[in-house]
């Protein structure tokens, strides 16, 4: 489904949500628990929305993690938002695993310490960053989509209807440089969703993807990643040349490592999750 499509029946449920809470004397903030994990949600969010309606963000994806990552793993999140999936990972790896999470806005990243301090058991697990990885340590954008407002809202995405959210106080840095400052000696699981610049974390994760082999899911959206200068050909042939093959979140099938197949499954302005595993041998 195009992410339009998603925003607009999110728009749609939340408001009959919005009047019912008017009505008994709420407001667009909530305190509530999902899952036995407390957030601080703003309602007028589509990310916060979907956690109070479904009592998670993605639960498919959710679903598929849950059975890829173990306790001690060493989970990266990048991209984390809010910390969505952040602080599911950190359930996942138990006490003696960690999540490192890096959200480079403004914005996502206060918005995710919010979160992590509501759940302290949780993050004393995670290491939350704002930092943008990216293929060389350089400055980052000005601005990058963090908030999809569920509100028209000027000056919103044409096709996903992001918001652009300030990067200020971030740092852009390139993964391998990080695992070696952190002298990590594993790293499990990877979720990547940065909104098309998964290319460039990936070049500047060589080191680390060749060391440790971890599991990846990842967003493909291939409108976004040519907005960004990329393509699903470029990105096909960076997780070839690391030993990747795409496969089925749901299914585990195997994903044609083919720009023209991902095109098809993936419809203009739409998204969609993958699994990317190193192929044996």
């Amino acid at each position: 489904m195009r992410t339009r499509h998603k925003i607009a029946l999110a728009r749609a449920a939340q408001a009959v949500v919005m009047l019912l809470r008017k009505v008994a004397g709420y407001d667009a903030q909530a305190d509530v628990t999902r899952r036995s994990i407390r957030w601080h949600l703003d309602l007028r969010e589509g990310i916060d929305f979907a956690i109070y309606l479904l009592g998670a963000f993605e639960p498919a994806t959710l679903a598929a993690y849950t059975h890829l990552i173990s306790p001690d793993d060493v989970v990266l999140d990048i991209g984390a938002n809010i910390g969505a999936h952040t602080l599911h990972f950190a359930r996942a790896v138990g006490p003696g695993g960690k999540v490192i999470a890096f959200e480079p806005t403004q914005f996502a990243y206060r918005k995710l310490c919010a979160n992590l301090a509501l759940n302290p058991d949780l993050a004393s697990r995670v290491d939350a960053r704002q930092v943008m990885l990216l293929d060389c340590a350089d400055n980052v954008p000005a601005a990058i989509y963090a908030s999809w407002p569920l509100g028209a809202e000027p000056g919103a995405h044409e096709t996903h209807l992001g918001q652009l959210m300030s990067t200020e106080g971030a740092r852009g840095l390139p993964l391998d440089q990080i695992v070696d400052a952190l002298n990590l000696a594993r790293v499990d699981f990877i979720k990547l969703d940065v909104d098309g610049f998964e290319c460039h974390v990936l070049r500047g994760a060589a080191r680390t993807l060749a060391r440790f082999h971890p599991v990846i899911i990842m967003e493909i959206a291939p409108q976004i990643l040519e907005e960004q200068g990329e393509s699903l050909e470029r990105l096909i042939a960076l997780l070839t040349s690391y030993g990747y093959a795409l496969r089925s979140l749901a299914s585990d099938v195997p994903i044609a490592m083919d720009a023209a197949v991902l095109n098809r499954m993936v419809p203009s302005g739409a998204s969609l999750n993958v699994m990317a595993r190193v192929t044996s041998g």
